[in-house]
């Protein structure tokens, strides 16, 4: 499976993504955060793409429901990954259309992305 995700303690929650991403895959670990978001409340996720080849093609990625649900309960979110997803990351995560702060950081930078993360 291309998308772990690990509770890094208190709020923050890391999710890497390899390969290519699959709707059903991320569905999945939507729900699990929106489980732990009812159960701790707002959070903060670091996002890590390691070998990350985008989205599969055929899927239905217009689908923004989790975002319209849950997205008061996401306080920031980091994406660490390669300099060439840095637009299709930002758009992806709706950048432009949250209240939460979202930035994105070189691939190297994961200790720059916790301290932010953490401000």
């Amino acid at each position: 499976m291309p998308i772990a995700m690990h509770d890094e303690g208190g709020n923050l929650f890391r999710v890497e993504i390899r390969g290519t991403l699959r709707q059903a895959e991320l569905e999945q670990h939507q729900r699990t955060l929106a489980g732990e978001m009812n159960r701790i409340g707002p959070v903060k996720l670091l996002f890590v793409l390691e070998g990350f080849d985008g989205w599969h093609p055929a899927d239905n990625w217009s689908d923004l429901s989790f975002y319209v649900k849950h997205g008061q309960s996401i306080q920031r979110i980091a994406i660490v990954g390669d300099e060439r997803w840095r637009s299709e990351t930002l758009m992806f995560a709706g950048a432009d259309l949250r209240q939460a702060p979202v930035e994105f950081f070189p691939a190297h930078a994961v200790a720059d992305a916790r301290l932010w993360l953490s401000a």
